[in-house]
């Protein structure tokens, strides 16, 4: 009994704190993912008090937390959403992949974290926030502006990347052999192709089986089929993360939005505990000795970024002051470096602290990138003696550029990090 009360005891109070850390944040304009992950390193082993009787319990969320996070993530996306991303972004995404991912992998190889602490580092590094960027995109007034297609259509490139990358991880982590990793990589990739050809050819039928006008059944059955599915994909090595995603793709139309709206406080409350977990597993002094190459690897990575961006939107032939702003939108990081550092601490304890701490600069720093960038590319070009060129307008708020039309930027707003999301439209079939 005395463990039960002290289990309610310190979930209550965990509960309650996020709540209170997340209002703090609104109010600032802040996303909640640092306070989360310093509330974590306040209460965790070698915090000022350690929360052991909720540990285990925490430990299960935080499992159900990344879950959830990919579910709603695939259910943003359509099938044919995802194909034509496919067809028009992967130069883009190949620059992005090289610029980000490259200092990553050889800062781990100069730490001697060896060849599976290069690729967890890389992937750190290689992947933006899409939860703040759509927040910040939103407080911004960019939602019409002609670089945020190409803002999102990196950010898909990115979400399909993790059907390959997280099975390539999960596998090197468990020390298979090549030939085990390379079936694991053939099983993601199988996966991936079933689910997009069962969407675009029976996504009706799929999501017809599925669909409840009862919000209670509807939240049984794909709560219990995507946990069913994730644990199914963690056998495989596949990485339970990549399943829920997959049936997040899988549902459309009606289906999609009502377990959207079902599941989101759900998620949030999930992803909470998950970022809380990640900073209760990493130890306070181990902060400090990592912050100068913590610091090092988000300049690097924060001026790679604004190249990609800038290179993305110059393909699209946007103007030279979208592409400085579809630069510096690009560079916060936030809830899949978490995600991937947590998969790889067990095997590589010391990516814990540095990508705890890389995730709170950047995750602070985007925002601003996202703000100042383009003004002050403009004045740097003003006292060179060109001009800004391109985009009508020069401004810092945001509806400076030629509109464009809302579909995709307005559904992408239900994504995952901001943790009190503006409201997504429709997922269309």
């Amino acid at each position: 009994m005395h463990d039960t009360t002290a289990l309610l005891v310190e979930l209550g109070a965990v509960i309650l704190g996020l709540g209170l850390v997340g209002r703090f944040a609104g109010r600032i304009g802040l996303s909640p993912i640092p306070l989360y992950l310093l509330a974590g390193l306040a209460f965790g082993h070698g915090g000022l008090i350690p929360l052991d009787a909720s540990e285990e319990f925490t430990m299960v969320g935080a499992e159900i937390g990344v879950i959830l996070l990919l579910l709603l993530l695939g259910l943003e996306y359509s099938a044919s959403e995802l194909v034509t991303s496919l067809k028009t972004q992967y130069p883009s995404g190949a620059v992005d992949f090289v610029l980000n991912a490259t200092p990553g992998a050889v800062a781990a190889l100069i730490l001697g974290w060896g060849p599976v602490g290069a690729v967890a580092l890389a992937g750190v590094t290689w992947i933006s926030s899409s939860g703040v960027i759509a927040k910040v995109m939103t407080d911004l007034g960019r939602l019409g502006n002609r670089e945020t297609p190409v803002i999102l259509g990196v950010l898909v490139m990115e979400d399909l990347a993790m059907a390959i990358y997280l099975p390539l991880l999960t596998a090197m982590l468990a020390g298979v052999s090549l030939a085990g990793g390379s079936l694991a990589l053939v099983i993601a990739l199988g996966a991936v192709g079933l689910v997009l050809y069962l969407a675009l050819r029976h996504g009706r039928l799929i999501s017809r089986a599925v669909s409840s006008d009862n919000p209670e059944m509807l939240l049984l059955v794909v709560l219990g089929l995507t946990v069913l599915v994730a644990g199914v994909a963690q056998q495989l090595q596949v990485s339970a993360a990549v399943g829920a995603f997959l049936v997040g793709i899988a549902l459309s139309g009606e289906v999609a939005e009502g377990a959207r709206k079902l599941l989101t406080p759900l998620r949030d409350l999930f992803a909470a505990v998950f970022f809380v977990f990640f900073g209760l597993s990493t130890d306070p002094a181990d902060i400090p000795p990592v912050l100068l190459p913590a610091a090092l690897l988000a300049i690097i990575t924060t001026f790679t970024k604004i190249g990609t961006g800038y290179y993305a939107a110059r393909r699209a032939g946007v103007g030279p002051r979208g592409r400085w702003r579809a630069g510096g939108t690009l560079v916060a990081r936030g809830e899949f470096s978490i995600v991937i550092a947590g998969l790889a601490v067990a095997t590589e304890p010391r990516i814990g602290p540095i990508a705890t701490a890389y995730v709170l600069i950047l995750v602070i720093v985007g925002p601003l990138t996202a703000r100042w960038t383009q003004p002050i590319a403009a004045k740097i070009e003003a006292r060179r003696g060109g001009g800004g060129g391109g985009d009508k307008a020069v401004g810092v708020s945001g509806a400076e550029a030629e509109p464009v039309a809302k579909s995709a930027p307005e559904r992408r707003l239900g994504s995952h990090d901001d943790l009190t999301p503006e409201p997504a439209g429709e997922k269309h079939e």
